[in-house]
């Protein structure tokens, strides 16, 4: 089976849930990891699985407004805060716009602070959403995995990821064994 796990990362908690969740694939799935800048120039044809995930900003995905917002306080040094590499590409809502229709499998999930979800939204629903748009079927429910106040990954997120990573993988090794 191939995969790849595709993410945008405003502080590098989404990037480090994406290497996650591909070490959780990784025994089952040839699984490779790209930033949303990456992905622009990546075939999907042959991938059994894409896996999307962003960061919640307001609600959802995030917008060029909320992402310069993020930029400017990491720049400003009021709080310990650290961009990602990947923080110039496009974001996630952007580079699922620029998809053409497709087919396949995939999976959705975000990062967003730990507060009760009628409080901080999600991004992931949005990513679903707009995978279900594009053709592809969602193979497991959206998944956030969650940050404190402070944006640091709170204790278990990676290996919680981990896990849902091998699930997904479960769950194709189930459905190809069943075809």
């Amino acid at each position: 089976m191939k995969a790849a796990v595709v993410y945008e990362s405003m502080y590098g908690n989404t990037h480090r849930v994406a290497e996650a969740i591909a070490e959780g694939l990784g025994p089952m799935a040839a699984t490779e990891v790209f930033s949303t800048g990456e992905a622009e120039r990546m075939d999907l044809k042959g991938l059994d699985l894409l896996v999307i995930g962003g960061p919640t900003h307001a609600h959802g995905m995030t917008r060029s407004q909320t992402r310069q917002a993020a930029v400017k306080d990491a720049r400003s040094g009021a709080k310990e805060l650290i961009l990602d590499p990947s923080v110039e590409g496009p974001g996630v809502r952007e580079w699922l716009d620029s998809l053409d229709p497709s087919s396949g499998r995939a999976a959705a999930f975000d990062t967003r602070v730990d507060m009760p979800e009628l409080l901080t939204g999600h991004a992931s629903k949005g990513i679903g959403k707009k995978l279900k748009q594009h053709g592809f079927e969602l193979v497991a429910d959206p998944e956030s995995f969650l940050v404190s106040g402070d944006s640091d990954l709170l204790p278990g997120e990676l290996d919680r990821a981990r896990k849902w990573g091998q699930t997904l993988a479960s769950s194709l090794k189930d459905e190809q064994q069943r075809n």
